[in-house]
């Protein structure tokens, strides 16, 4: 996809997220990788609702920017993804949606596996969700907390802060976050109700499944 669609797509894909309420205020984040190897991400401070392609961050392949506003502060998310996740992180988004960053201040959740295995696309699109420790927004040690998960994981929720996910592209990488925020509305939604869960077998069969 050539950089002046991708910038068009990463401001609807955004807009479409904060229309149905994902994305709130001047919160989360959303960055691709562009033809050359360089980014594009959206600027700080700046709403969902109202991104302009012309203002997105602009990154040589080098990490250099190069035009557009002052990047968002979380770009160590980003960087970290990209650095470890190779040709599988082609782009990446961060929302403090709702019922995710609601999933993780709750009890007794299994930080290295939060969504227990109830439908089969949160296993198909995102494998095992790992829960971080809280950060300070913009601490680079988000950043090296993901670095250290060895590019094993696809998608992460911030403890307190919300979800970050990472895919080939950016419509995997939206479709990716909006069946993570599912899964945690219908995890909350069966606390304490015994829900059937996917047996073992079929979480393993799913897990080797590309939708």
């Amino acid at each position: 996809m050539n950089e002046n669609a991708l910038r068009e797509q990463i401001c609807l894909f955004a807009k479409s997220l904060y229309d149905r309420g994902l994305a709130h205020g001047s919160t989360g984040n959303i960055s691709a990788r562009c033809e050359d190897g360089g980014l594009l991400v959206s600027p700080t401070n700046s709403s969902f609702g109202f991104l302009d392609p012309a203002e997105l961050s602009r990154f040589d392949a080098d990490g250099n920017q190069v035009s557009g506003a002052k990047p968002t502060k979380e770009m160590s998310l980003h960087t970290a993804f990209y650095d470890t996740r190779g040709n599988d992180a082609g782009a990446v988004v961060h929302l403090h949606s709702h019922h995710s960053v609601l999933l993780s201040m709750m009890p007794d959740v299994n930080a290295d596996d939060m969504l227990p295995p109830l439908t089969p696309y949160p296993i198909m699109k995102l494998g095992r969700v790992k829960m971080l420790p809280y950060f300070k927004p913009g601490d680079d040690a988000m950043g090296q907390a993901i670095r250290d998960l060895g590019g094993e994981r696809s998608a992460v929720v911030l403890a307190n802060h919300g979800p970050v996910v990472a895919s080939k592209d950016l419509q995997s990488a939206i479709f990716g976050m909006e069946e993570l925020e599912a899964a945690a509305r219908l995890t909350l939604d069966t606390l304490g109700r015994q829900p059937r869960m996917l047996t073992a077998e079929q979480v393993v069969l799913l897990s080797t499944f590309q939708s």
